[in-house]
């Protein structure tokens, strides 16, 4: 048979086995390329840079590649209606 506990716990012994339980805020920095805040320890979202490298292509790239072919499947799309 498992075990049960012997006693209620009252509130108070409960709220202070929880008073470290909580969420932590993240910390963040500025990106020294560009500027934008991101977390500490991870590639900027933004630039790709890590440490003052670039590690990943920019999204910069990516977002004006994005746009082009978004641009070009509304042409299509205007030109099939």
């Amino acid at each position: 048979m498992p075990q049960e506990p012997k006693k209620r716990h009252s509130r108070q012994r409960q709220g202070k086995r929880r008073a470290h339980i909580r969420l932590t805020l993240s910390q963040t920095i500025k990106c020294s390329n560009c500027g934008e805040t991101t977390r500490l320890h991870t590639v900027c979202a933004a630039c790709g840079y890590y440490k003052g490298r670039q590690v990943l292509k920019g999204n910069k790239e990516k977002k004006s590649r994005e746009a082009g072919s978004r641009s070009a499947r509304q042409k299509s799309d205007e030109n099939t209606t």
